[in-house]
């Protein structure tokens, strides 16, 4: 089991690093969910990008892999209002090419992402915990690659 986990956190982080790094490579993207009520969008995706490549990064070694988890958390409940927005925004949809339906898809991933998180911040849980967490690796691995 823990080699499995190992393989989790080693491939979860790198897609961390992955979409961190897109968030300066495909600004416009991320730009394009962030609610209006959030001033200096450009800089708001910047910095949750650079956020999401050092906690990606963090994640890969025992004595940080706590903090990163947690602030992988914390990184996933504050975007959320991006993934609600993307879904009653018709602009927004539109601009992304996509459907009211594919953003409704999207926005419950947060929560295996979180579970995945807390996991990964446990060097002692639960079997329980275990089974889930690899139970709901592979889909969200699935949708991580494809935003």
């Amino acid at each position: 089991m823990k080699i499995f986990k190992n393989i989790t956190i080693y491939i979860i982080s790198l897609l961390y690093v992955i979409v961190g790094i897109k968030h300066f490579t495909n600004t416009d993207f991320f730009v394009t969910i962030v609610p209006p009520i959030i001033n200096w969008k450009k800089e708001v995706v910047l910095i949750s990008g650079f956020i999401e490549v050092i906690l990606g990064v963090l994640l890969l070694f025992n004595h940080t892999r706590k903090f990163a988890a947690w602030g992988i958390i914390l990184l996933l409940i504050t975007v959320f209002p991006a993934n609600i927005y993307l879904y009653i925004s018709e602009f927004a949809r539109e601009k992304l090419s996509i459907s009211k339906d594919q953003a409704l898809f999207r926005m419950p991933f947060q929560i295996p992402l979180i579970i995945l998180a807390y996991w990964h911040s446990k060097e002692m849980h639960s079997k329980q915990l275990s089974i889930i967490s690899i139970v709901l690796f592979i889909p969200t691995i699935i949708y991580f690659i494809t935003i």
